[in-house]
């Protein structure tokens, strides 16, 4: 799914990426943690080809990034941080938008299925700007799995979501991977990466600290292993 060697991405003289070795399979979930300033939404940008790299090779769904950036890019569903909707349009609007764009044959049936699936079906007509932070990222949630990606990618997915929200989430998220989708979520909530993932990658300073399975580790144990190497 995703294959990354040597990525290197800079903000003037500071690399926020330093030489990052990623690899991701069908049907694994990575946690990717690290401190403030550690260079993970940017790796999550590269892997979504929204940044280009200035040196290394990636290769996303079997694309060469970046001369294969079009075609990954219809594979790939990425949640930012801040949920991106229109807030002037409903909904239901904000999805048919996105429908369209991923020329998508049964557009309102999915939108239905998943307006339903994360509890907004009963807000489909609402405009975003009468949304609270919860319910827009739920419907960012909606609009990333509109067009049946193989790779999800999320920066921060559960900070605005409520219990009932992130049990969703991490609900999607196992779904997902079971078909053999994958999945990278940057985090901060460390004790919740046992939950949510098979792997916990950590960086610092723009490199790869820690890659290692989560599967024998309790929450916990995961904050200790992250707290030995990131401080």
């Amino acid at each position: 799914m995703v294959t990354a060697r040597g990525l290197v991405h800079a903000y003037g003289e500071r690399r926020a990426v330093d030489g990052v070795d990623l690899g991701l399979g069908p049907g694994e979930r990575v946690a990717l943690a690290g401190p403030n300033g550690a260079g993970k939404s940017t790796l999550l940008r590269l892997v979504a080809t929204l940044l280009r790299a200035q040196s290394g090779s990636l290769v996303v769904l079997g694309e060469e990034i970046p001369g294969g950036t079009r075609a990954a890019r219809r594979g790939i569903g990425y949640l930012a941080h801040d949920p991106l909707a229109y807030l002037d349009l409903t909904a239901r609007q904000n999805l048919e938008l996105y429908g369209d764009l991923y020329a998508i044959d049964d557009r309102d049936r999915r939108i239905d299925e998943l307006l339903d699936r994360v509890g907004l079906l009963g807000r489909a007509e609402d405009t975003v700007r009468t949304f609270s932070r919860g319910m827009a990222q739920r419907l960012a949630l909606a609009r990333m799995l509109l067009h049946r990606p193989r790779l999800l990618l999320l920066d921060e997915p559960h900070a605005s979501l409520d219990a009932p929200g992130a049990a969703l989430l991490d609900d999607e998220l196992a779904a997902a991977t079971a078909d053999g989708r994958a999945a990278i979520i940057v985090t901060h909530e460390v004790e919740r990466v046992a939950r949510v993932a098979d792997r916990l990658v950590v960086l610092c300073a723009g490199r790869v600290v820690l890659d290692e399975p989560t599967a024998r580790l309790d929450p916990m144990a995961v904050r200790r292993r992250y707290e030995e190497v990131a401080g």
